[in-house]
């Protein structure tokens, strides 16, 4: 017999020995935990929060200007400290720009930015250079060569960029503010994906002397905060406002087309704002309208842009063309700043910005007129929409972040619906802000305020006027048990309803009729807000408005069983005990074995007898 037999002999006669399946499954076992003990290491040193969270490239310190003597009024930044994107000029740093070979082919700068010069001199003090997306070109927040910040409220996903690592320094509370450029999304993007303030301003009404050029027909220079009065103490040193101006009303426009196109429900975003500016004075009740209409019907211009396949007509589709149209123009200005360095350094880029960059070099622009005519007809179009006392609403965001190194086929969709509500505000320089809205299924949600050109200071005051109502109200909704959120799609009319019961079970009668009356507002076809109300009212000794909403709940629902059971309660209060009999003799037809019917049953038919 030859050994390769008798080998295979021996295996089939030890194959029942059980002993030999003892050794086999400690093996397997062994092999098992190790592979995912490996696996788990590697995860964990691939999500592995760093010093700072990642958030600097150099740390440094550049102390405030000295306070000015009495009677000077205080700095009014004044022991804040702060930390600047790598795209600012600080004097004896090189600026990196985000890129090692950029670094590398630079000198240090001769002077310090203009507008971390102005936060010096009124009392902040400079802590570092942060991370942020090569050549201010990304929407992500990675960076290949110095690590991708961690996001602090989401650690396994971007953090959002470019100015990624200025969001994540202020969300992280290593600093009290930050700044960075906002081109395309650059500071709203990175703010609402890790839950703080983003402020951009109106364009050109804050200096980039000092601040490496992307595209500087969009660039701003952007604040993040985690206070909204920080936000408002550094904007106003920023853009140099007068801090007293007469308090106008404020006319609040809620684009539901963009809601719609956001994966977060409006229990979460529209109805806390409406719910807000009803208690609030000076605030006009919201109007909804369809932004990317007015858009289609007010510029002209995106007619060059739209694909020809296509409606133009399609608000949608307007919005696809107007970000068309900024990321043409970025790319043209970019290119014109740019390319001999591109072209002469050849540069180590990170896969997706090596994408947007050659893209940008290599593009050829047949009609460059038509990028800055729609940006001049957007403007008009929004000065025509929000004057100088409306607030448009809209989400920040339409998705939430992308988990780390993603892969590039879901980035292109991706940013499609990311930019066609970032290109609004870019593209008519109007000023922005991002505001925390708490989370949803884990994701921090963002919702943005959009005033017009120059209004800087009307937006920062509402800002301040409204976050802590905001807040508020997000905190009662965010309270809510995850049960009664079914698929992310509970209505404000439930949300009032649950509200409701929520008082009725903490014994505050009017507090609950008020809320179920909202409720019905809303939807005057729900049995159950009638039901409920009636329940309240029962509590107050109000039987005839009890009597009359279990008429109404019966009207809309024949079945419902606590609807005669409250009315024979509210009849047999007021002594009408014929007719309360009937009531719960239905509710024993319906359902038998109520104990409470019958009760009532057995003690009423003695009374009428």
């Amino acid at each position: 017999m030859s050994l390769k037999a008798i080998n295979l002999e021996r295996v089939k006669n030890n194959v029942s020995n059980p002993k030999v399946w003892i050794v086999i499954g400690v093996s397997v076992a062994g092999i098992l935990i190790l592979t995912a003990e490996t696996r788990r290491r590697r995860l964990k040193g691939r999500y592995v929060i760093r010093e700072d969270y990642g958030a600097f490239i150099e740390r440094f310190e550049l102390l405030p200007f000295p306070q000015p003597p009495p009677p000077a009024a205080k700095q009014p930044l004044s022991g804040l400290n702060f930390a600047v994107s790598d795209v600012f000029d600080v004097k004896e740093y090189v600026s990196g720009f985000g890129n090692p070979d950029w670094k590398r082919t630079h000198e240090e700068a001769g002077k310090t930015a203009i507008v971390v010069t102005a936060l010096l001199k009124d009392g902040a003090t400079c802590v570092g250079k942060t991370v942020m997306d090569e050549l201010s070109f990304g929407t992500t927040g990675e960076n290949s060569h110095y690590g991708t910040p961690t996001n602090p409220a989401m650690p396994s996903y971007v953090p959002g960029g470019s100015s990624s690592g200025s969001a994540v320094a202020v969300a992280a509370e290593l600093v009290d503010f930050a700044i960075g450029t906002d081109t395309i999304g650059g500071v709203r993007i990175p703010a609402s994906f890790c839950g703080i303030l983003g402020f951009r301003p109106s364009h050109g009404v804050v200096s980039t002397i000092g601040v490496l050029p992307n595209s500087q027909s969009l660039d701003t220079v952007g604040i993040f905060a985690r206070d909204p009065s920080v936000l408002h103490r550094v904007g106003h040193v920023l853009l140099r406002l007068n801090p007293v101006e007469p308090r106008r009303t404020r006319r609040i426009v809620v684009a539901d087309d963009l809601f719609q196109l956001s994966k977060v429900p409006q229990q979460k975003t529209v109805y806390i704002v409406s719910k807000v500016t009803e208690k609030l004075s000076g605030y006009q009740q919201p109007k909804h309208m369809n932004i990317g209409q007015y858009i289609c019907s007010n510029v002209p211009g995106l007619k060059y842009f739209h694909n020809e396949e296509s409606n133009l007509q399609n608000g949608t589709n307007a919005l696809k063309a107007l970000s068309s149209a900024m990321l043409l123009l970025q790319r043209y200005e970019f290119k014109t700043n740019h390319e001999e360095w591109i072209k002469t350094v050849k540069p180590r880029l990170g896969s997706d910005v090596s994408d947007h960059i050659h893209a940008a070099i290599s593009a050829t622009h047949e009609n460059i007129k038509a990028y800055y005519k729609v940006r001049t007809e957007m403007r008009a179009a929004l000065r025509s929409l929000l004057k100088d006392d409306g607030i448009l609403v809209i989400p920040t965001v339409a998705d939430t972040p992308l988990k780390l190194d993603s892969k590039k086929g879901l980035l292109t969709e991706y940013n499609e619906r990311l930019f066609a509500l970032l290109s609004i505000a870019t593209m008519s320089g109007c000023c922005q802000v991002s505001i925390p809205f708490g989370k949803h299924e884990d994701s921090c949600i963002g919702v943005s305020f959009i005033a017009f050109h120059g209004s800087d200071k009307f937006l920062l005051d509402t800002v301040l006027d409204m976050h802590q109502s905001l807040q508020g109200q997000v905190n009662a909704v965010t309270s809510l048990p995850p049960s009664l959120d079914l698929n992310g799609n509970m209505d404000a009319s439930e949300l009032l309803k649950e509200k409701g019961n929520a008082a009725y079970k903490g014994k505050q009668w009017n507090k609950a009729v008020s809320y179920y009356t909202e409720a019905i507002k809303l939807d005057e076809s729900n049995a159950t807000f009638y039901c409920n109300r009636a329940a309240a009212y029962l509590e107050l000794g109000c039987f005839q408005q009890a009597e009359e909403d279990c008429s109404k709940a019966i009207s809309l629902d024949k079945k419902n069983v606590k609807a005669y059971l409250r009315r024979g309660t509210a009849r047999e209060s007021v002594l009408y005990y014929k007719e309360a009999l009937q009531d719960f003799k239905h509710a024993l037809v319906l359902e038998p074995q109520n104990k409470v019917a019958k009760g009532a049953e057995k003690r009423l038919r003695k009374l009428v007898s």
